[in-house]
Formats: structure tokens, sequence, C-alpha cells
């Protein structure tokens, strides 16, 4: 484990019920990130989504690779930028080419695994893929930008 949740959120501004990555074990930084979210039956959005057959939102698992990223993009910068951190915010520009796979359901662990495609600047382009058990679930190309609040 490299950044369990408290650490997560001093790198990311969000928080219960928006926080979708309970850890970090992998970074290289400039690079790649794996990281993971378990999925419970207590998550709110089951309420709704369906609570006879809960299946989790494919909108929420780019989300959770969205921060991902963020993290990545963020423990990328240098330590000079870290410094002003608390001043910054990732924005997502775009998503290319998603892909929902399998259903994600209560009890999974979901794992982010994300490869820096590009990056200039403030901006990155991420390859996103999401596994349950080593099996592809979901995959998306992820463009955002590292912006002042």
């Amino acid at each position: 484990m490299l950044y369990n949740v408290t650490e997560i959120q001093k790198i990311l501004p969000h928080r219960y019920p928006f926080l979708l990555v309970d850890r970090i074990t992998e970074l290289e930084a400039g690079k790649s990130i794996v990281g993971y979210k378990n999925i419970t039956i207590a998550e709110p959005v089951f309420q709704g989504h369906f609570p006879d057959h809960p299946i989790y939102p494919g909108v929420m698992i780019i989300e959770g690779m969205a921060q991902a990223g963020g993290v990545l993009a963020f423990e990328s910068m240098s330590d000079e930028e870290k410094a002003s951190n608390t001043e910054k915010v990732v924005y997502f520009m775009s998503i290319d080419k998603a892909k929902f796979r399998a259903p994600v359901t209560p009890g999974d662990q979901l794992v982010y695994k994300l490869e820096v495609i590009k990056n200039k600047g403030a901006v990155w382009n991420l390859d996103g893929k999401a596994y349950v058990d080593d099996k592809l679930v979901a995959q998306a190309e992820l463009k955002a930008m590292i912006v002042d609040k």
C-alpha cells in the first residue's frame, strides 16, 4: 500500500460519498497508477440503482478511474508544485472510448489501472481500465487538466 484513504484525502478534494478510491497500491510518477475501491451494499447509490438488483453505475466506475488519475497527476508534480496543491483541482476535459464489459456488484473489489498516454503541462491523457478479479469490467480514455481553484 502506498496511500490509504486518509492520505488520498490530502491529495484529492473529494469526500464521502463521492470519494471513490480506497487505496493506491502502485504509483510510478508520470507513468502509471493502480488503486482500488471496495464495493459494498452500503454504497448510497444502491438505494436507487437498483434496489432489487444492485449494479454499481458505470459513471461511478469512470469517476473512480478519474480520481485515481488525479492522484497520479498530483503526485507527478514537482515538490515546488505540490506545495501549492491545496490551490489546485483536476477538471475532466473528455471521456472517450468508454466501454462497460461486465456488471460490478456489492462484494466486488474494483481495481483501477491507469497509464499515461500523454502529458503536456497541466493536461493529462490517460488510458484507464477497471478490473474485478482480473476481469476487465470497464475502460476509457480520460483527459483532465490541473487548474487553479
